[in-house]
């Protein structure tokens, strides 16, 4: 089981508006920390395990944060829609486009994503493959 994710970021302020645009609504808390920021999934009063955080924090070693090849998040939304207004909130908030929302070839029928980076480059995926909606092809 994965128990966090640290990603680099040199502004941390600017990292913080682009995150809080849309982890709020996947239910994500964002703390403000001295070293960075720091963003958990609300735990529920019958929830067993911890569930992996995700954290935002300039390089330890003091050189510019870089973002990985080949290395990206993704984050699970409730349903297409809401893939659509989280990715439109992101890029209004200082991410770049890196695929608009829909269907891809390569994948499920169901999966319905939207791809952005982040103010420093790291790569994030917002998905979708809620049964109840209409696939790729139907």
């Amino acid at each position: 089981m994965i128990a966090y994710i640290t990603i680099g970021a040199d502004d941390i302020a600017r990292a913080r508006r682009f995150y809080a645009a849309f982890l709020p609504a996947l239910d994500y808390e964002l703390e403000e920390r001295a070293d960075g920021l720091s963003c958990a999934l609300r735990t529920q009063p019958s929830q067993s395990v911890t569930l992996p955080e995700l954290y935002i924090k300039t390089p330890f070693d003091g050189h510019p944060a870089s973002a990985g090849n080949g290395v990206m998040i993704a984050f699970e939304a409730r349903n297409q829609q809401q893939v659509r207004d989280l990715h439109a909130a992101a890029l209004a908030a200082g991410g770049s486009d890196e695929g608009q929302p829909g269907f891809r070839d390569s994948y499920g029928p169901r999966f319905y994503v939207g791809y952005l980076r982040d103010p420093q480059g790291n790569k994030i995926a917002l998905f979708a493959s809620n049964p109840n909606e209409p696939g790729r092809d139907g």
